[in-house]
């Protein structure tokens, strides 16, 4: 297939910010907030989904901020039992509690001078959230059992993919916290929002198992690139590493290989911005199948020309009919499976010389099994 994405041709840097990969302008939009938070001390909410790269983002203000030279501590909330996250975030004296055998430094006082980054907030206990409103205004708290009071100079990035804001209305989360949290709000985008971005996390994330698994891999085919980008990414970022990771692990070859490759799913988001409903564990030749073949539907097997399928898809027309080659698509079959019980016969209608013909590709919509007749 001449159809291929030369992997070393999507690469990008950006200064400071050059771990973070995109060039999309919703991106961009982030990035610009970063810019001008990063040299104040205010308190930032990160606000995205699942896998958005909300660590990432606070790891970038804290290295464009004043503080870079000091520590960035984080803490997820959600992974630290209630009866410890209090003992996490300000420490404890000996004797605290059973099983408190010495004095132990809390996450606010490391953080001291340096940013603390307390990601999924909002499964921060109701009863734990006085003492860090406290610990914001006031700067400054007391240990576990402790009666000294520490005083501590911390910016706090928190993060979360839950709405707050219903959570205060349900009474589940302190609105005097909330205020205070909310100083910076920064919304990073889902993948699916971020379809130019793809490409080049493609292209990273090849890169990084590649070389991680003592392999060359250079080549990512066009057709791979833009079923990935039609996905929906329900996982986003996190879920396209790991199944970059997967197709890495599984090519054998120069060209990566996900045609085996499940894409976990129940519903994607079409480029046009509507959901389109997914069989959950599909693999990307079955996605790939499917999308191909409900396009050429609504098309009515038209590949060429302006409303053709191939136009629809972003493809060249020649790589639209190999790929249709390569995974099986005709009109007959899918009618087939359809249950529609026609009985004629249909063939790929394609004149000869077609193929190589640029003013005839332009100026001809070709039919996909047309009737004969």
């Amino acid at each position: 297939m001449e159809d291929i994405c030369n992997a070393s041709t999507v690469s990008r840097q950006r200064g400071r910010f050059d771990q973070i990969i995109g060039t999309s302008p919703a991106l961009e939009s982030v990035l610009a907030e970063v810019e001008q938070v990063a040299a104040t001390d205010s308190t930032v909410l990160v606000q995205g989904e699942t896998g958005t790269g909300k660590e990432v983002i606070a790891q970038a203000i804290h290295e464009a901020s004043p503080r870079r030279q000091n520590r960035f501590v984080a803490l997820n909330c959600a992974a630290i039992p209630s009866a410890l996250l209090e003992s996490e975030l300000f420490g404890h004296e000996r004797g605290a509690f059973t099983g408190a055998v010495a004095q132990t430094t809390g996450r606010f006082q490391s953080a001291d001078r340096g940013t603390l980054f307390l990601d999924e907030i909002g499964d921060l206990p109701l009863e734990l959230q006085p003492k860090l409103l406290r610990a914001l205004q006031e700067k400054e708290f007391e240990r576990l059992g402790g009666g000294r009071t520490f005083q501590v100079d911390v910016r706090v990035i928190a993060a979360t993919n839950q709405d707050l804001w219903q959570m205060v209305q349900e009474r589940k989360f302190r609105a005097d916290l909330y205020y205070r949290l909310n100083v910076f709000p920064i919304r990073l985008p889902p993948l699916r929002e971020r379809e130019d971005d793809i490409p080049l996390l493609i292209e990273h994330f090849v890169q990084k198992f590649a070389k991680r698994q003592g392999k060359l891999i250079d080549r990512i085919p066009e057709d791979v690139i833009e079923i990935m980008i039609r996905h929906g990414w329900p996982g986003n970022i996190r879920e396209l590493q790991n199944v970059i990771e997967r197709a890495v692990i599984v090519t054998t070859g120069s060209v990566l290989d996900l045609r085996t490759i499940e894409l976990q799913t129940t519903e994607c988001m079409t480029q046009h911005g509507g959901f389109t409903p997914v069989t959950k564990g599909r693999t990307l030749e079955e996605f790939e199948r499917a999308h191909i073949t409900e396009t050429l539907r609504a098309t009515n097997w038209v590949v060429g020309g302006r409303r053709g399928a191939a136009a629809k898809l972003g493809l060249a027309r020649t790589t639209l009919i190999a790929m249709m080659e390569r995974l099986g698509i005709s009109r007959e079959a899918s009618e087939r499976a359809a249950g529609a019980g026609r009985s004629d016969q249909s063939f790929l209608s394609v004149p000869s010389g077609s193929l190589t013909s640029e003013d005839t590709q332009r100026e001809t919509a070709f039919t996909i099994n047309r009737i004969s007749g």
